[in-house]
């Protein structure tokens, strides 16, 4: 799997003078983050937390990712931290990241689920 662009497509998603910081996580530090800070007890596989107008951080469980890829995960952080919820509005933008930046959302043609129940 070639290596995503991660800077350029923050940059182009939240602009350059964003501060973004990206995590990669366990199963387990993702359960004690979820657990904190949603009182859920389950792993998240993409949490963002915006920090100021003009930085945020995003982790990522990619074990916790399927049926999405890492890439999508990534994306629909992005949007979360540029403002946009869940919905159809959300759903576009994300699409029209996706295709331009040639990233797919899954891993196979899966349907949508939030959650996976890992090990831990």
């Amino acid at each position: 799997m070639a290596r995503l662009p991660y800077k350029k497509i923050k940059d182009d998603v939240l602009g350059k003078e964003y501060e973004l910081s990206l995590a990669f996580l366990s199963p387990k530090e993702m359960l004690a983050v979820t657990k904190k800070w949603k009182k859920k007890d389950h792993i998240s596989n993409v949490l963002s937390f915006p920090l100021s107008k003009t930085s945020g951080e995003i982790l990522i469980c990619k074990e916790a990712a399927a049926p999405y890829t890492p890439g999508y995960l990534f994306i629909h952080g992005l949007c979360h931290l540029k403002g946009y919820k869940h919905g159809a509005t959300m759903e576009n933008i994300e699409r029209l990241y996706l295709k331009k930046w040639g990233i797919n959302a899954h891993e196979q043609n899966n349907r949508r689920h939030r959650h996976r129940n890992l090990p831990r």
